[in-house]
């Protein structure tokens, strides 16, 4: 059965800053920022929560199917889906904007900066969830344009679809009403620290609570693993350690392919986070968010 991930398909463009931002940014002189970063790499990748999260899926043996929009500039991302045996049945594409771009800068700790320019994201609503698509067992509402992410979420209950609800770096965008409509229609959360606290801050319930709400919450912590929460109970799911440090966009993404592959076949979440972080660390040891491999078969994960 297939995975339908509702979010965003976007050109990364992406900045490796030898430095430390935090020795060039004076916290007592942010009234007045004005810095300038020397970025001696650069490179453009295909990106977007949407791309990225269907690239970590077909790695593991799943059927993904994304649901975004691109813009006239989209040719090349089509071709590049299609090439990796990715469906684009519901990709759509307009053309009076310029596909979904991020700029993101790199420090030497992997501080990320990030600018982005939604582009034709913001038409995504207009990709809409309903019953010609009788294969789709689980999806995602990921990051994408504030009224797809609505609409997507309300189709996907409507639908009887469970699904993730992924806020990411759209969470600012909601209030704590809205995002507790989010988690009440929604099966699961993925969130990672810094979101975690802002949702629990925006939603004034803690994350023992939240999970009540839902099946389960899962928190990444990076380095340090991930929490699984179950019912107000909450479980340390070990890290995984990278063989190499090189970039970390992208790893968020390559973690939920993971969870969508083990919860579509049922696993418990615990086991659906485990292949998380060990995706996670085959991310981070490769440039960009969709240039890595696997270095084991995918048909030992067994069912």
């Amino acid at each position: 059965m297939a995975v339908l991930i509702c979010g965003s398909l976007a050109f990364d463009t992406i900045m490796t800053f030898a430095g430390r931002f935090s020795e060039q940014i004076l916290p007592d002189q942010l009234h007045i920022l004005n810095v300038s970063f020397l970025v001696p790499a650069l490179r453009r990748d295909f990106g977007g929560c949407a791309g990225n999260i269907a690239y970590s899926l077909q790695l593991l043996g799943g059927t993904p199917i994304p649901m975004a929009m691109l813009g006239s500039d989209g040719a090349e991302y089509l071709e590049r889906l299609s090439g990796l045996g990715i469906s684009t049945r519901c990709v759509g594409q307009v053309g009076d904007t310029y596909t979904a771009q991020a700029m993101i800068m790199t420090d030497r700790d992997n501080n990320q900066i990030t600018a982005f320019h939604p582009g034709a994201m913001m038409q995504a609503h207009a990709n809409r969830i309903d019953g010609s698509l009788p294969d789709v067992r689980i999806g995602i509402v990921a990051p994408d344009g504030r009224d797809a992410m609505v609409e997507h979420a309300a189709q996907f209950q409507a639908a009887g679809i469970p699904f993730v609800f992924d806020p990411g770096q759209g969470l600012p965008m909601f209030s704590g009403e809205e995002l507790l409509r989010f988690v009440g229609q929604a099966s699961w959360v993925a969130v990672n620290d810094y979101e975690g606290k802002m949702l629990c801050e925006r939603t004034g319930l803690d994350l023992a609570a939240l999970s009540r709400k839902v099946q389960g919450l899962v928190v990444t912590l990076g380095a340090q693993g991930c929490e699984v929460w179950v019912d107000g109970a909450r479980t340390e799911v070990a890290p995984v350690a990278p063989t190499q440090i090189v970039d970390p966009t992208g790893c968020g993404d390559a973690w939920r392919g993971a969870l969508l592959f083990g919860l579509e076949r049922g696993w418990s979440l615990e086991r659906c986070a485990a292949l998380g972080n060990r995706l996670g660390a085959l991310k981070i040891a490769a440039r960009g968010p969709q240039n890595y491999t696997l270095d084991f078969d995918p048909a030992s994960l067994g069912a």
